[in-house]
């Protein structure tokens, strides 16, 4: 009686509709822009994609399952009871489970209800064997059966076994190989054929036997190969898919495919071109990377690669690179001088790369060039093209810092989300942390002569999507212009640069502070392409830059992408004139200085810059510096420098310390003695021709 009833307790219901039950664990099918699935996945509890109609499946495939698996199937209600107490006898004498004898429509309530193999669950699998095929025809449950047996390697059913064993259609098999698939079901792991496949072989041999088949027949099938051709590789595509389930709304009914913008060609070529350039830098302490790679014609994502996908025993392959924040380094720059010339900058402007100290939060910054050379006055085409750090601080002091994070957020970099104090003059050397994914998008606007439009992973969605204009043709033309001249660039890259593509490329690349991430970032007349290299873990490479570790790549992976194309030269906006200047001024040419061709907003010309500083301030102290002094130095012999920004034609300069003068003269320097305490400083400028002096505003700083 209580055996009755935890029996009855015990037994589990059933779905109403076979293929409903796995239709509710389907996720969405993504295609490729030419229709190849993207997402074929074997992590699911069902085979959800690969689903063959009984009627589809070969007959001698069809008889073979049966002759193998369940002799009786047509025959019995759901259990094979001869066979079963044959089966109980064995297992009783051993002590354990050694022979199953379970019947296909078992081995299906065994799918449905999973549970760990005892006798009490062989007990339960037999009442409910009988209630499933009450509920079901026999031709219901062998379909499903049929579509979902285990194989190897996380298969199911017979169509994905086909594919991994032989990469090979059902319908294309040959009569051994559908017997080995009959046979495998057994155990794909005994049975192994890249293991086991003598075993196999006899197992199959033993098969043959027993089918009601004519002698020559038979021999015909013993002498068929056995041919195993291992499936090449499927791309992985997971992080792609993360970001499209997590993106796209309004999505179709789930027995719906939805095609993407992704070009699966390329994006298998791309990943090969990633793997082997990060390979090539493990020794250099390079373990991640990512490509993100646009047709900015239509502002489609045709590729989403991540370094490694897939591969096991891969540092942190598994997160998304695309869409992590990282330290830009140098490629906003293009982006904050064509802020500058929108504000009045020409590609001529003259721009001071001397040393430079600033104050950063509590204390001073040093800045250096990369390769620690000034070059004094230089133009904004050399600054950019050489990407000298100087003059970008000088850019951002002219266009502020929270000009410029606007600026960034209309071209849709949304991550520097924090206040400009946040990341001060140092954005535009990259201290924020934006996404592949958004500094892409940001370089399409460029590359799109002005116009942002969101980068789409739909096909079709492109159409939908509004331009905005975010610059003018002529500022994304002159930029693009700048970034794509090798002469821009052969001071500190030199005329053999790998920066120097075959084709006109607007290029620029970045490395962030001690060598965490290394950039390139580049656009031609249709693709735009992007690349990160460096550790996700934020361990520091081994002084990789964005020349070093990340532009061969992008070099590799334009090559690809101009393949079997007519690749024209970047776009010239009309109202772009050419002009002479001086190299040395930055002036229209004359008679009496050493000249080269610049290019000038149609209504612009150079002129000489009264500054480029536009606001007078103390750059030395800054507010809140907290200063300490040196117990081995003698204090009547300490000192700190007090220093004001540039400003031409000065006649005289004063310096208060708590309302008291304690300095003047020509200088925009005064060594002030040390001494303990809370001070406040600031400072009067006397300029010639000018009858009152320009007063800085107050700074509070401490000394302890």
């Amino acid at each position: 009686m209580v055996l009755a009833i935890v029996t009855v307790v015990s037994i589990e219901p059933f779905p109403d509709d076979l293929r409903d039950h796995i239709a509710i664990t389907k996720k969405n099918s993504y295609l490729d822009r030419y229709g190849k699935r993207i997402n074929t996945t074997y992590e699911n509890q069902w085979n959800i994609y690969d689903i063959v109609e009984l009627h589809d499946v070969p007959d001698f495939l069809r008889n073979a399952f049966i002759l193998s698996e369940d002799k009786n199937f047509f025959s019995h209600t759901g259990i094979d009871w001869l066979a079963r107490l044959n089966a109980l006898r064995q297992n009783l004498q051993a002590g354990r489970i050694v022979r199953g004898a379970s019947t296909i429509t078992e081995q299906v309530v065994r799918m449905l209800h999973p549970r760990n193999r005892t006798f009490w669950s062989r007990w339960l699998e037999g009442f409910e064997a009988n209630a499933l095929e009450a509920k079901f025809s026999k031709l219901e449950i062998f379909e499903f059966y049929l579509n979902q047996v285990p194989y190897k390697a996380k298969r199911r059913g017979i169509v994905q076994a086909a594919n991994f064993y032989f990469d090979r259609d059902l319908s294309t098999l040959n009569h051994k190989e559908m017997l080995a698939l009959a046979v495998l079901v057994r155990s794909p792991k005994w049975l192994d054929p890249e293991k086991q496949l003598a075993t196999l072989d006899r197992s199959i041999t033993n098969l043959i036997y027993r089918l009601n088949i004519e002698a020559k027949t038979m021999g015909q099938i013993t002498s068929q190969p056995l041919t195993l051709r291992k499936t090449w590789p499927q791309q992985d595509m997971s992080h792609f898919i993360r970001y499209a389930d997590a993106n796209i709304s309004d999505l179709p009914q789930s027995s719906a495919a939805i095609t993407t913008t992704i070009d699966l060609e390329f994006q298998s070529k791309l990943q090969k071109i990633l793997d082997a350039r990060l390979n090539s830098l493990k020794a250099q302490q390079v373990n991640n990377g990512a490509v993100l790679v646009v047709d900015h014609t239509t502002n489609e994502i045709i590729a989403w690669v991540i370094g490694f996908a897939g591969q096991q025993g891969k540092k942190f392959n598994k997160i998304d690179a695309i869409i992590t924040r990282r330290q830009p380094g140098s490629t906003l720059k293009p982006l904050l001088y064509a802020k500058a010339i929108e504000t009045g900058w020409t590609a001529a402007t003259m721009v001071d790369d001397s040393p430079l100290e600033e104050s950063v939060g509590l204390g001073m910054h040093t800045y250096n060039n990369y390769s620690r050379e000034h070059y004094g006055k230089i133009s904004l085409r050399e600054a950019l093209g050489n990407s000298l750090n100087i003059p970008a601080i000088k850019a951002i002091q002219h266009v502020k810092p929270a000009v410029f994070l606007s600026f960034l957020y209309d071209l849709g970099i949304e991550s520097l989300s924090g206040h400009p104090n946040v990341y001060g003059d140092g954005i535009a050397l990259g201290n924020g942390e934006i996404e592949l994914f958004e500094l892409v998008q940001a370089y399409t606007v460029l590359a799109r002569m002005g116009d942002f439009k969101s980068l789409s992973i739909l096909e079709g969605e492109h159409r939908n999507n509004k331009n905005y204009r975010i610059i003018s043709e002529d500022i994304a033309s002159l930029i693009a212009d700048i970034i794509s001249d090798p002469g821009a660039r052969e001071k500190e890259f030199g005329w053999d640069s790998v920066l120097n593509f075959p084709h006109q490329t607007a290029v620029k690349t970045g490395t962030s502070s001690n060598y965490r991430d290394a950039w390139a970032v580049g656009f031609n007349d249709k693709y735009t392409v992007g690349i990160w290299v460096g550790n996700l873990d934020y361990a520091a490479m081994d002084k990789i830059t964005g020349s070093s570790g990340a532009a061969l790549a992008l070099r590799s992976i334009f090559n690809e992408l101009n393949k079997h194309r007519e690749v024209r030269p970047l776009y010239l906006s009309d109202n772009l004139v050419k002009q002479q200047v001086c190299i040395e001024s930055g002036l229209l040419a004359d008679t009496t200085c050493e000249a080269r061709d610049e290019l000038f907003i149609q209504g612009t010309v150079p002129q000489e810059l009264e500054s480029i500083e536009t606001e007078l301030r103390i750059r030395k102290p800054s507010n809140g510096l907290m200063l300490a002094m040196d117990p081995r130095i003698p204090d009547q012999y300490e000192y700190f420098q007090f220093a004001l920004t540039k400003i031409d034609k000065v006649k005289e300069v004063r310096w208060y310390v708590n309302d008291k003068l304690v300095g003047k003269g020509k200088n925009l320097t005064f060594n002030w003695p040390l001494t303990k305490g809370e001070f406040k400083t600031k400072a009067e400028v006397f300029v010639i021709g000018k009858s009152s002096p320009a007063v800085t505003g107050e700074i509070n700083y401490s000394v302890n």
